[in-house]
C-alpha cells in the first residue's frame, strides 16, 4: 500500500479539520496505508524570500521546520493537506508552506497522489473552491502528481463541533479510506 502524509495545517485547539483528519487517518489505516501526520501547531514557518537558491541545492536557504517537513512531503506516495477554509481560501500557514516547498521542484519526489479534506463554518459546496483551486496551482508545478481528490465539509464552526457530526465524521472515514 502507500506511505500516506497527512498535514494538518489548522493551528486552532479542538480544532475542527483536526477532528475530521482523525477519522481520514483511520480510514488510511484500515485500508492498509502507511500513514504519518504532520501537523503545523508549533511548527516556525517563515515565508518564501524568492531567492530560488534552492533550485540549485534542493535546500532552503531559511532555517526552521520547512526544511523536515519538505523531506516528508518528498519521501511520501500520496499526500492529505487539511485545512479550514478562512476567507474562501487554504490557510495562510497553509499557503505559506507550499511556498516554501519550493526546494521539491526540481528534486526526485515520489508523491503522485494529493488530496485536500477542508472545512468550514460556511455550508455552501463552493467555500472551498478557492482553497482547491490553490491547491491545484501548486501540484500543477510537479508533472508527475495529481489531485486526486478533496471533501469539504462545511456547516463547521464552534472549537471541537465536528466531533458531534456523524455524518462528516463518517465521509472523512470513508475519504480516508479510498486513498491511493
Amino acid at each position: 500500500m502507500s506511505k500516506v502524509l497527512v498535514i494538518t495545517t489548522s493551528l486552532r485547539a479542538k480544532s475542527n479539520s483536526d477532528i475530521l483528519a482523525e477519522r481520514l487517518i483511520a480510514g488510511a489505516r484500515d485500508a492498509g496505508h502507511e500513514v504519518e501526520t504532520v501537523s503545523l501547531k508549533g511548527k516556525k514557518l517563515g515565508f518564501c524570500i524568492g531567492c530560488l537558491s534552492c533550485q540549485k541545492t534542493q535546500k532552503c536557504v531559511i532555517r526552521d521546520d520547512a526544511a523536515d517537513i519538505a523531506e516528508k512531503v518528498k519521501n511520501a506516495d500520496t499526500l492529505v493537506f487539511v485545512t479550514p477554509i478562512y476567507y474562501y481560501e487554504m490557510s495562510g500557514q497553509m499557503k505559506t508552506l507550499l511556498d516554501r516547498m519550493n526546494p521539491l521542484y526540481s528534486s526526485d519526489y515520489s508523491f503522485r497522489r494529493v488530496y485536500m479534506l477542508s472545512t468550514a463554518a460556511d455550508d455552501e459546496k463552493t467555500a472551498p473552491e478557492k482553497a482547491v483551486n490553490g491547491l491545484q496551482g501548486w501540484i500543477d508545478c510537479f508533472e508527475k502528481a495529481e489531485l486526486s481528490g478533496s471533501l469539504f465539509c462545511g456547516g463547521i464552526n464552534d472549537p471541537a463541533e465536528a466531533a458531534g457530526k456523524e455524518e462528516e465524521l463518517e465521509k472523512a472515514y470513508e475519504f480516508g479510506k479510498n486513498v491511493l
